[in-house]
């Protein structure tokens, strides 16, 4: 299982406390915040990289609206399905989903996107090795001045929910490996009692 698919699944409100341990993110990280924070307009192109079921992706097409697009990827043939559905019984034309690996390359033109949200799949992508990859590509299809939107569980907060604590990163880990990648912080903060926000933009040149 890569890191965007164990990402997956605690996008699909599973983690490792396991189902009898009250460890689902309903309720416990606000999407319509966390946009919100991330800056999400009208007429907005958001890349919602590691989509799940649509927990993001659905409340972005709302706050874009018909002018907007929310390109929502998933590696799960299953998960783009439902959230297919969703999208269709919304009426909400403005999703478009695909099944692929933002590791590997995201199907999307380059300089295409204004904002990329990533929730709960950094500390994988760490963990596998997958970083390269899954950022080269994110640079690719960020606009200028466009954003990259982390959101991970805190790690001194004990679970449920999330990961093991030895599994989590801190917000300075995480600017320290990003910013290799030619992408800089622009602020921080948190967003719910789990969970924090960092938004990162484009450097004028790669570190």
């Amino acid at each position: 299982m890569t890191g965007l698919e164990q990402g997956m699944e605690m996008r699909g409100e599973h983690t490792e406390a396991g189902s009898g341990s009250g460890a689902h993110l309903e309720g416990v990280l606000d999407p319509h915040l966390v946009l919100e924070e991330m800056g999400v307009v009208p007429g907005a192109v958001v890349l919602d990289a590691g989509c799940g079921e649509g927990r993001f992706s659905i409340p972005a097409a709302s706050m874009v609206g018909g002018e907007g697009k929310v390109y929502a990827l998933d590696t799960s043939e299953e998960r783009i399905e439902s959230l297919s559905r969703a999208a269709r019984d919304q009426g909400l034309a403005q999703i478009e989903t695909f099944v692929a690996d933002a590791t590997e390359r995201i199907p999307l033109p380059a300089d295409s996107v204004d904002v990329c949200l990533m929730a709960n799949v950094f500390h994988d992508l760490v963990e596998d090795g997958a970083v390269k990859g899954n950022l080269s590509e994110v640079r690719r299809v960020l606009k200028p001045g466009g954003v990259l939107a982390i959101v991970d569980f805190k790690k001194n907060v004990q679970r449920p929910p999330g990961p093991a604590l030895s599994r989590r990163l801190d917000p300075v880990e995480v600017e320290r490996v990003v910013r290799q990648y030619g992408l800089h912080r622009e602020r921080g903060t948190e967003v719910g009692p789990y969970h924090y926000l960092i938004l990162f933009t484009m450097c004028d040149t790669a570190s």
